[in-house]
């Protein structure tokens, strides 16, 4: 009987500490998510809305604007996600060479860009590739070029400069996953390797990739979420243009609730779009990443 009531003690002080986290989450996590899938049933401007049902959806087919701006998000994440992992895994395997001498400031100098200022950055890479700006400039100089290139006003260059800002921010953040990885590993693996006379590029998709491949699809699953969540680089570069050229989903949703005539029940449907591609890309994933037994 003592045990029994000690036992409901501490089962009730444990619930005593646990509750207000609790609240605190669903307070500002599960009833944001239940309120924002309710919204995205709404239809209407502004707060005058009301119940449309499947409206949305079928809004969401017909909408110009949104269909450019989910093939402008898939073009990122399918150009840009491969070069950065695939550069990320490249930098590792040079970076953790014991023979590379300064390899701690050449990691440093390559991490760097993961931790500056989003809104920085993004401002710097619009002035460099402004059509008087520094890449012009430098190009026009050694004469590469013959007359400068609108970067920021052309679809396909805007295009491309996003690609390289995100890329030049993102790779050292997943390169210090495969350099922690990597240390890791078993180096009586290369040495065994060596002796066998296997070359050091059959090691790296033999042996280096199939060790890596749990961090792998962490990285690639975490660069599919951030990508189909891009935001800032394309806000503060290109504002989406030219002519919706660089728009992404998720600055369509910014525009519906901010720029436009607010919308709320329809951004809110878009959003689950983001939510629905995130969930399926990361399934296919997993599955294709699976052990194969």
């Amino acid at each position: 009987m003592a045990r029994t009531r000690l036992g409901r003690n501490e089962s009730i002080s444990g619930w005593g500490f646990a509750t207000p986290a609790l609240a605190l989450v669903g307070l500002f996590m599960i009833w944001p998510i239940l309120w924002s899938l309710w919204m995205s049933f709404q239809t209407g401007r502004g707060m005058n809305t009301s119940f449309g049902g499947l409206a949305n959806i079928q809004r969401l087919t017909q909408d110009p604007i949104f269909l450019k701006a989910l093939g402008n998000t898939m073009t990122f994440l399918l150009i840009q996600v491969p070069i950065m992992i695939m550069l990320a895994l490249i930098f590792a395997v040079m970076l953790n060479s014991p023979r590379l001498r300064f390899r701690g400031l050449f990691r440093t100098a390559i991490f760097l860009p993961a931790v500056t200022s989003l809104v920085a950055y993004s401002i710097l890479f619009k002035s460099m590739f402004s059509t008087d700006g520094l890449i012009n400039q430098l190009l026009l100089s050694i004469g590469i070029l013959s007359e400068p290139i609108a970067w920021l006003g052309d679809p396909f260059w805007a295009k491309v400069v996003i690609i390289l800002a995100i890329t030049w921010r993102w790779t050292g953040y997943n390169m210090i996953f495969y350099l922690a990885a990597l240390q890791n590993i078993d180096k009586s693996i290369y040495e065994a390797a060596k002796i066998d006379g296997i070359p050091a590029h059959a090691q790296f998709f033999r042996i280096t990739i199939p060790m890596l491949k749990p961090v792998i699809l962490f990285t690639t699953i975490i660069s599919t979420i951030g990508t189909l969540q891009l935001f800032d680089e394309v806000q503060n570069i290109t504002e989406g243009g030219p002519a919706n050229a660089t728009l992404t989903l998720s600055q369509y949703i910014y525009n519906l609730t901010f720029r436009f005539m607010p919308s709320f029940g329809y951004a809110a449907t878009v959003s689950y779009v983001i939510v629905l591609l995130v969930a399926v890309l990361s399934f296919i994933q997993f599955y294709v990443a699976r052990d194969r037994k």
